[in-house]
């Protein structure tokens, strides 16, 4: 396990400093303290880490184009665009299969009776398919991060890349990918698959400097492909969605799907309590945003009804740009980093021809 006295102000820190600069919300803040303390039971310091520079340098892309993209997109509550704080859900979207895959390393090397003494060597066994999976979850979503962060400052106009055309698409479409887009989610996964080179133990005996060297440009083009499956898959699952008076993207708050219909606000809120009372106030805020009638948008749901009530026939303004609607962002963003992890494992497990078996790892 990471030192205590280093883990313990090193997770508090990372939690507090998302939690008090609204990067999260508090929900948010709690899964992420977890997130992180799971992290730091790995006798490694590789997974807190990755975590670390997936964060710090993801929040930093965020905020570059903050002002930006508040101009080109709008948000579902009809104001400007932007994103607000990360919710929960986003945040085990982006670290959910590491967090997994960490804990499940985790249990491997105490189980094998090398929790304190282990390194990674070249397929030794299936814990090292482990480590790969840890790695390219992180520089793949790191990727995914800063293309549509950063891609979104690109001054050519975004194409869609599941068009046979590769038509012109509005600025935040999903699965519209410009070239700034692709530079930039290679500097994502770049930079996390660079800390994984620097903190990873490499067992001397079968790492040279030319395989580190490999380690870190294969992880690197890993990520980057992560980046344009999301592209991929944001495109044919995900709808995205554009107001007819502006012809922006919309764009749901925390990754949830955008309402493209005043009266779904009835049926749209039913999953859980908590979930229920939230979506609840955010719908309602949408159908009144959804509507042309230049009213003032609240986000009191009682207020929103008797908005809703007077505005009379609803005229929605909204309407399906590309793509169908069937998983939110955070549901792409999940499917994505799994598949990506699973990959980089099933690839690991081929060239480095260790099977991976229940068997092999209990």
């Amino acid at each position: 396990m990471v030192n205590p006295l280093i883990a313990v102000p090193a997770v508090t820190g990372l939690a507090y400093r998302a939690w008090s600069r609204k990067s999260l919300t508090t929900v948010g803040s709690i899964v992420a303290f977890a997130t992180a303390a799971l992290h730091t039971v790995h006798p490694w310091l590789l997974p807190f880490i990755l975590l670390a520079v997936f964060y710090f340098s993801g929040s930093r892309a965020t905020k570059v184009k903050h002002g930006i993209k508040a101009q080109l997109t709008l948000s579902a509550s009809g104001a400007s665009g932007g994103e607000g704080p990360r919710t929960h859900v986003q945040v085990l979207a982006n670290s959910l299969v590491a967090t997994v895959l960490s804990v499940l390393h985790t249990y491997y090397l105490w189980n094998q009776g090398r929790y304190s003494k282990a390194c990674l060597a070249q397929g030794a066994d299936i814990g090292d398919i482990l480590v790969v999976g840890i790695v390219a979850n992180y520089a793949a979503v790191a990727a995914d991060t800063f293309s549509s962060e950063l891609g979104i400052l690109s001054k050519s106009k975004p194409r869609l890349i599941t068009s046979p055309t590769l038509r012109v698409v509005p600025p935040g479409t999903n699965g519209g990918v410009t070239l700034t887009g692709l530079l930039a989610g290679v500097l994502g996964a770049f930079l996390v698959s660079f800390a994984s080179t620097l903190t990873l133990p490499f067992c001397e005996d079968s790492w040279s400097w030319i395989h580190r060297i490999q380690w870190l440009v294969g992880m690197t083009i890993w990520g980057t492909l992560g980046s344009i499956l999301d592209s991929f898959l944001g495109g044919f699952l995900q709808a995205s969605v554009t107001d007819k008076r502006t012809g922006k993207i919309v764009e749901g708050s925390g990754g949830r799907k955008v309402l493209i219909h005043p009266s779904s606000a009835k049926s749209s809120s039913t999953a859980t309590n908590d979930a229920g009372k939230y979506n609840s106030s955010i719908h309602a805020t949408e159908s009144i945003a959804n509507i042309a009638t230049g009213a003032r948008v609240t986000r009191s749901p009682a207020k929103a009804q008797a908005v809703i009530s007077a505005a009379g026939p609803e005229q929605p303004t909204r309407k399906i740009e590309s793509g169908h609607d069937i998983l939110d962002n955070n549901a792409v963003n999940l499917l994505m980093a799994a598949t990506m992890s699973v990959g980089a494992m099933l690839v690991a497990s081929y060239i480095w021809e260790v099977p991976l078996t229940v068997d092999g790892f209990l």
